[in-house]
C-alpha cells in the first residue's frame, strides 16, 4: 500500500500571499494514498528538510510530493532529502505552485483552486513512481572551447592551469576575436593589444593547450563527460608544420586588391596574407578566391619565394574526430550591418562609418597608421558626429530590441581620445540616454564631458545628408532645449549594435543548446547557473550569452572555467535512470524513434521472436543505450506504435495527471 506525504511551501510571501496554503494542505490530505499533509514556511530551508526527513521516518512514506516552486530550483535538493531518510529520490514529486500558480494569479481564490490541481497531478503520478537507479559514465579529462577570443582564451587558460588538456577551435586563421581590432580598452585605456597578444602567446605556448585555427565544428554526438566531436580543418595551403611566419610570401604575392577584414575593408591586403603583426599561430593563409594559382593555375610566385617549402597548394580540407568531457561556447558576436538605415547615408557616403571602423582608423596598425583622415579624401576631420544606439532599443523589424551595454562607453572613449590627440576638432555625441553600469563608468563619462568638453546632445538624429562640398549635414533634435538642430560634420561615426556571430545558431542545433530569440544562447538560470547551458557539460563564455564589455567578459570566462574544471575532476558522472526504454514486443523497428534522437542514443538489432503457431521469426526491434540517452522524450511522442516508453515520466504516468487534473 502506498503512503504519500504532502509537503506545501509557504515560500516565505511568493507563494502565499496568492495561494491559501493551509486550505492546500487540507485538500490534498484528503486525497487516496495521502497520510501526511504538512505546510511550512520554508521547505528548503534546513529545518523543513527536517521535518520531511522525520515524517518519512515517522509515517513510513514511500513517496512524497512538495508543493513548492520550480524544480529547477529545489527537486535536487528534496531527492537529497528523501535519500537521507532512507527513500528512493525518484519517489519525489515537485507541484511547481509558485512560477505556475501564484506568479501568475493575482485572485486568491483562483489561485488556491490551481494549486489544489497541481498538487492532485503530482500525487496522482508519484502513486505510479518506481524507484530507479542512477548509472554512472566516465569523464573524458579533455575540454573543448569553440571561439578563439578573449573569452575563449581566457577560459582555455584556466582550464589548463588547473591541469587538463584544451582544444581551441577558431574558425578565423588567427587567435584574438574582436579585442586585435581594438586600440585601447574603457575605462583605463589600456592598450588592447598590450593585454591580449601576451595570453594570446600563453595558449600558444601551454603545454595543455591545443589550437587549431581556421577551422570549424562540423558535428557533435555524444552526452556530458563523453562528447564526440568532428572539427573540419579549412585547407591554408600552407603546411604549418613548416610555415615560420616570416611574411616574404605575403609581399611578393601580385594579388593585391583583395579587401582586408581585419580592417574592416578600408584597405587592401594581397591573397595570401597574416592577418595582422601579432597572430597566433603566425602562419599565412592563402585566399582560394582570390589566388591565381588555385583559381587557374597560373601564378605560383608564394611557392617560389619561400624558403621552407611551406606553400602547398594540393592541400585539402580534413576533419578530425576528438572526444571530450566538457564543451565551452565563446562565439563572440559582431557589429549588425548599417546599410538598411539609409537615413544616416552610411552606403552614401565613405565618411559615414561604424564604431568598429573608426577603431581601425586610430589604431597604429591600421590603414591610416593611427592617424585620424577621412576616408573619402584622407583629410582631417573638424567636426565629428557620433550617434549612438544604431539598430539598439528600436522595435524588431528596425533592429534590436535590446540595449547593447558597450555602446556608451566605447563612444565615450572614442570621443575622449578624439579630443585629447586632435584639439581642434569639435565631438558631437547624440544619445538617448548614457548608461554607464560598470565600476568607474561613470566617471568615466564624466570625464569627457566636463574634462574634454565633448558635447552630449538628449536626442536623435533624423538623417544625414551629404552635401555637395563634401561635408555631412547632420539633422537631428536636441530635446533638452526643444529646437531642431544642423550640424555640418566632416565624419559622422554610427555606433552599431552588437549581436551574436552568425555561427551560434547552427551550432545550438549541433550542441542541442537553447537560444533566445536573439540568438543568444540561454543559461541554466540567470542567477544561479549563469554559464552553464541548460544542455549538460555545455558551458558558456563571453558574448554569446549577452552584451558584455571586456572585464565582464574574463570574469565570465574565468567562472565559466571553473565549472569546467569541477565537472572534469570527476572520474565518473551519475547518469539520469529517467531514459527511454523500448517494448520489444510492439516496435515494428520503424526508425522514426531513432531518426529524432538528438543524442543518437537509438540503434537497431534483429531479435528472434516466438510465433503463436510455435515457429520463430526475426524481427528488427530499438534498442536504447541508457548510457547516452537523455530522457529529452522525442521518441515516445514519435513512435506510432507507442513502444518507446520513459522511465519516471511513462505515458501511464502523464495520462494519470491528466485524468487528475480534469476531475
Amino acid at each position: 500500500m502506498q503512503r504519500i506525504g504532502v509537503f506545501v511551501c509557504h515560500c516565505g510571501t511568493n507563494i502565499a500571499a496568492t495561494v491559501d496554503v493551509k486550505a492546500v494542505a487540507e485538500a490534498l490530505g484528503r486525497e487516496p494514498s495521502v497520510v501526511l499533509s504538512a505546510e511550512y514556511q520554508y521547505m528548503c530551508s534546513e529545518s523543513g528538510q527536517n521535518l520531511i526527513k522525520d515524517a518519512i521516518r515517522e509515517h513510513g512514506l514511500t513517496g512524497i510530493v512538495v508543493c513548492s516552486c520550480s524544480p529547477r530550483m529545489h527537486e535536487a535538493t528534496f531527492r537529497k532529502t528523501a535519500t537521507a531518510a532512507g527513500l528512493n529520490p525518484y519517489m519525489v514529486e515537485i507541484a511547481n505552485i509558485r512560477e505556475q500558480c501564484s506568479w501568475i494569479h493575482k485572485n486568491i481564490e483562483e489561485a488556491t483552486e490551481k494549486a489544489i490541481i497541481l498538487g492532485r497531478a503530482a500525487i496522482a503520478k508519484v502513486l505510479l513512481n518506481a524507484p530507479l537507479t542512477a548509472g554512472e559514465s566516465p569523464v573524458v579529462k579533455r575540454a573543448l572551447v569553440i571561439g578563439g577570443g578573449i573569452a575563449g582564451i581566457q577560459t582555455a587558460l584556466d582550464i589548463a592551469e588547473a591541469g587538463y588538456e584544451v582544444d581551441i577551435v577558431e574558425k578565423n586563421p588567427t587567435i584574438g576575436g574582436k579585442m586585435t581590432q581594438i586600440d585601447k580598452t574603457f575605462p583605463t585605456l589600456d592598450c588592447a593589444a598590450c593585454i591580449l597578444t601576451p595570453k594570446m602567446v600563453d595558449c600558444a605556448q601551454h603545454e595543455k593547450i591545443k589550437i587549431y585555427s581556421y577551422s570549424e565544428v562540423e558535428a557533435v554526438s555524444g552526452f556530458v563527460g563523453n562528447f564526440s566531436v568532428k572539427i573540419k580543418r579549412k585547407a591554408r595551403y600552407v603546411d604549418e608544420t613548416k610555415c615560420t611566419g616570416c611574411g616574404l610570401c605575403t609581399e611578393k604575392c601580385p594579388v593585391k586588391k583583395v579587401p582586408n577584414e581585419f580592417n574592416m575593408g578600408m584597405d587592401n591586403r594581397r591573397a595570401v596574407y597574416i592577418p595582422f603583426a601579432q597572430a597566433v599561430p603566425k602562419i599565412a593563409t592563402i585566399d582560394a578566391d582570390h589566388c591565381n594559382m588555385l583559381k587557374n593555375g597560373k601564378c605560383g610566385v608564394c611557392a617560389k619565394v619561400c624558403s621552407v617549402g611551406a606553400i602547398d597548394y594540393k592541400q585539402k580540407d580534413t576533419i578530425i574526430e576528438e572526444k571530450y568531457g566538457a564543451i565551452v561556447v565563446a562565439t563572440g558576436f559582431n557589429p549588425i550591418k548599417v546599410d538598411k538605415y539609409d537615413e544616416y547615408a552610411y552606403s552614401q557616403s565613405k565618411d559615414v562609418i561604424t564604431s568598429l571602423e573608426f577603431e581601425r582608423l586610430t589604431n597604429a596598425a591600421g590603414p591610416t597608421s593611427g592617424t585620424l583622415l577621412r576616408p573619402s579624401d584622407g583629410k582631417h576631420p573638424h567636426t565629428i558626429v557620433f550617434i549612438q544606439c544604431v539598430g539598439s532599443r528600436c522595435t524588431p523589424e528596425k533592429g534590436k530590441t535590446y540595449c547593447s551595454k558597450i555602446c556608451c562607453m566605447y563612444t565615450a572613449k572614442h570621443a575622449m581620445l578624439t579630443r585629447e590627440k586632435y584639439p581642434d576638432t569639435d565631438v558631437y555625441v547624440f544619445y538617448i540616454d548614457v548608461r554607464t553600469p560598470g565600476k568607474n563608468f561613470d566617471e568615466f563619462y564624466r570625464r569627457a564631458v566636463e574634462d574634454y568638453g565633448v558635447h552630449y546632445i538628449k536626442g536623435a538624429v533624423g538623417k544625414v545628408v551629404p552635401r555637395a562640398d563634401g561635408t555631412l549635414d547632420v539633422q537631428g533634435s536636441d530635446l533638452i532645449m526643444n529646437e531642431q538642430i544642423h550640424i555640418k560634420a566632416d565624419l559622422v561615426v554610427l555606433a552599431a549594435a552588437i549581436e551574436p556571430d552568425k555561427s551560434a545558431r547552427p551550432l545550438a542545433t549541433m550542441l542541442t543548446a537553447s537560444m533566445d530569440t536573439n540568438d543568444f544562447f540561454t543559461e541554466a538560470h540567470a542567477k544561479l547557473r549563469p554559464v552553464e547551458s541548460p544542455t549538460a557539460g555545455i558551458f558558456l563564455s563571453g558574448t554569446c550569452q549577452g552584451p558584455k564589455d571586456i572585464p565582464e567578459t574574463v570574469s565570465q570566462a574565468s567562472a565559466c572555467a571553473v565549472k569546467v574544471v569541477g565537472l572534469l575532476a570527476k572520474d565518473k558522472l551519475t547518469c539520469n535512470p529517467c531514459v527511454a526504454h523500448s517494448d520489444e514486443l510492439m516496435c515494428n523497428g520503424c526508425g522514426q524513434c531513432a531518426n529524432v534522437c538528438p543524442y543518437g542514443a537509438i540503434s537497431y538489432s534483429d531479435k528472434e521472436f516466438r510465433m503463436p503457431d510455435r515457429t520463430t521469426k526475426m524481427r528488427r526491434v530499438a534498442y536504447v543505450n541508457p548510457a547516452v540517452c537523455q530522457g529529452c522524450g522525442a521518441c515516445t511522442v514519435t513512435c506510432p506504435s507507442g513502444a518507446m516508453d520513459l522511465y519516471g515520466f511513462s505515458n501511464e504516468q502523464i495520462m494519470a495527471e491528466v485524468d487528475a487534473i480534469c476531475k
